[in-house]
C-alpha cells in the first residue's frame, strides 16, 4: 500500500471510530436524567430503587414476570422529538427490557411508540439477529450485528433519531441506521414527537448514567 494511500485509510478508519462511538458524560448539550442519587428527572414507581453503586435497581415484586407486572416503567417527563439518549444496562441471564422512544402517550407505549429490543442474546450469530433480538427494532428490523456483553456486564447504548432516521450505537458499534418512516410496521404511524422509556419487563435489571440531548 502506497503511503499517502494508508494515511487516508488511517484517517478515514478514526474518523468512523469518533462517529461510531459514545457521547462523552456531561457532553455539550447533554441533560442528566439520572446521576445515581436523584429521581427528579425521571417519572417511576416502586420496583425502581437507587443502589449504593448509583445504578438503579429493578426489583420485581412477588408475582410479577413477563407481561404479569405493573408496568413499572422507567419516564423522561418531557416528549422529545429529535434527540440522542445515551445509557447503560446490565441484566443476569435471560435478562429483557427495552427502550421505547416517540411514544405518543404512556399506557401502551408497544403499541404507541418504537422499542429497541433489549435482551440477552449472547452467543446469537450476526446473521441469525431479527427484530426480537438485542438491538433489534421490534416488528421493523434487526440490528446488524450481535453485540451483547455477557450477562452481569454492563452495556452502552446510545439511541438517536433526527427526523426519521434511527441510529443505534450499542458498545460501541453502529447497530442501526436507517429511516425508520420507511421501514416500520405497516399502519403504524411515526410521531414527530413523543416520550422516552426504559420498560420494566417483569425481571431484574440494572441502569446507569442516564442522559439526553435535544437536537
Amino acid at each position: 500500500m502506497k503511503p499517502l494511500l494508508a494515511v487516508s485509510v488511517v484517517l478515514c478508519l478514526s474518523f468512523y471510530t469518533v462517529q461510531a462511538g459514545h457521547p462523552e458524560k456531561n457532553a455539550e448539550g447533554f441533560v442528566t436524567i439520572f446521576d445515581g442519587k436523584d429521581l427528579s428527572g425521571i417519572r417511576t414507581e416502586g420496583n425502581w430503587k437507587i443502589q449504593e453503586d448509583g445504578s438503579l435497581y429493578l426489583s420485581p415484586r412477588e408475582g410479577e414476570t413477563d407481561w404479569t407486572r405493573y408496568n413499572h416503567y422507567i419516564w423522561l417527563k418531557e416528549k422529545y422529538g429529535d434527540f440522542t439518549f445515551d445509557f447503560e444496562y446490565k441484566h443476569g441471564k435471560g435478562g429483557n427490557s427495552g427502550l421505547y422512544f416517540r411514544c405518543s402517550d404512556t399506557i401502551d407505549p408497544t403499541k404507541s411508540g418504537f422499542e429497541v429490543q433489549i435482551i440477552d442474546s449472547t452467543g446469537k450469530a450476526d446473521a441469525a439477529m431479527g427484530h426480537h433480538d438485542l438491538g433489534g427494532i421490534i416488528k421493523t428490523k434487526g440490528a446488524s450485528k450481535n453485540k451483547s456483553k455477557a450477562p452481569g456486564e454492563w452495556n452502552r447504548m446510545t439511541v438517536t433519531m433526527k427526523g426519521n432516521q434511527l441510529t443505534v450505537v450499542l458498545n460501541g458499534e453502529i447497530i442501526q441506521d436507517f429511516d425508520l418512516a420507511a421501514a416500520k410496521e405497516k399502519g403504524k404511524e411515526l410521531p414527530a414527537e413523543g416520550y422516552i422509556s426504559i420498560q420494566d419487563h417483569g425481571v431484574p435489571f440494572w441502569v446507569r448514567n442516564l442522559q439526553v440531548k435535544r437536537l
